[in-house]
């Protein structure tokens, strides 16, 4: 062999581990996502030509600044190589895929878990809104079942004021009505409907292996209502962790001035129907999210106060929330000047 047949030889040898690990970071995936910064979007303005926060038959107030709401994007089916350079990013976080799609369970199952999910948080953040803003409560329809009994007849959001006459106040005594009753019972019912209408309705019970009473086909519950909709339209987006947005962008729309102070605010935070906050996954993403996107000022969960502080993002002031009174109150301090609860 020749000394130039040897030279190729040896650069052929030498060449053939670097392809092989060149085709090892691009075919072998790994059982990791990633998670990083995700869109954030402003709950008073509109996406795709729609608001975020829709309110419709009422009067809106004029509002200004941002509430932005911050998400955390997701990297599934990472090569070695994408997993590599997410990690040398500096910005993302690679967890176990595990932790994320639990093996359990399948994709559709996730998918309809998650869809539950965000109309639940959507329900609550209106419920605080409208709790905050003293709108009496009533036995409000949360769900139809269709088909069922009720279907063509309620509609979600009813407000359920009579059953055969008699008034209910509460979800108790509406119970208490429903468990007197048996398979084939009639029911007259007369209700509240969101657009301001007066309605009454004759349901026949039917059956639920679940129970020996009649079965309407509803789902009621105790809450703040309103004769006006609130529609949000982020759905699948913001997830439980934009209820506290979603709240502050309903009392904003709905009553005199800015509660931001027409600054850049954003922030994150699951809230319950009467106003609780929780703490919520990733939010060192979110807080960088929402730098990038121009904020100044960030609501943090009390229960992630540390997590966040330890970002040492000095672009941001941290402002600590527990419930939704407080949330506003602190804006409202902040905007006139003052000194907010800092985490």
């Amino acid at each position: 062999m020749d000394g130039a047949n040897r030279r190729v030889l040896t650069l052929v040898v030498a060449l053939v581990p670097i392809v092989a690990f060149g085709l090892l970071l691009s075919v072998v995936t790994v059982p990791f996502v990633g998670l990083g910064p995700g869109p954030t979007f402003n709950t008073l303005g509109d996406v795709e030509g729609k608001q975020v926060v829709d309110i419709r038959g009422t009067e809106v107030k004029p509002t200004s600044g941002n509430l932005n709401m911050t998400t955390v994007s997701q990297s599934d089916g990472l090569t070695l190589g994408q997993a590599l350079r997410l990690w040398m990013s500096g910005n993302e976080q690679l967890v176990p895929r595990d932790l994320v799609y639990p093996p359990d369970k399948s994709k559709d199952d996730i998918d309809k878990e998650n869809t539950t999910d965000f109309k639940q948080s959507e329900d609550s953040a209106e419920y605080a809104a409208l709790g905050y803003l003293k709108y009496p409560k009533a036995v409000t329809v949360q769900n139809v079942t269709d088909p069922g009994p009720s279907a063509g007849k309620l509609k979600e959001g009813d407000a359920i004021d009579l059953v055969n006459d008699k008034p209910v106040a509460t979800l108790d005594e509406f119970t208490a009505i429903l468990k007197a009753t048996k398979p084939g019972d009639q029911l007259g019912i007369d209700y509240r409907r969101k657009d301001g209408s007066l309605g009454t309705t004759t349901i026949t019970l039917g059956k639920n292996p679940d129970r020996d009473y009649g079965f309407l086909g509803v789902g009621v519950l105790d809450a703040p209502w309103a004769p006006f909709t609130i529609d949000f339209n982020l759905a699948n987006i913001g997830g439980p962790s934009a209820g506290l947005m979603f709240s502050l962008a309903v009392v904003d729309k709905l009553t005199t001035g800015d509660i931001n102070g027409g600054k850049f605010v954003a922030g994150t935070g699951t809230i319950t129907g009467d106003g609780k906050i929780g703490p919520i996954g990733g939010i060192t993403h979110k807080m960088y999210a929402a730098k990038e996107a121009g904020a100044t000022v960030f609501m943090v969960p009390s229960e992630n106060c540390d997590e966040a502080v330890s970002a040492h993002d000095d672009g941001l002031q941290l402002i600590r929330v527990e419930n939704l009174t407080g949330a506003i109150d602190a804006l409202k301090t902040y905007s006139a000047g003052g000194e907010p609860p800092h985490c």
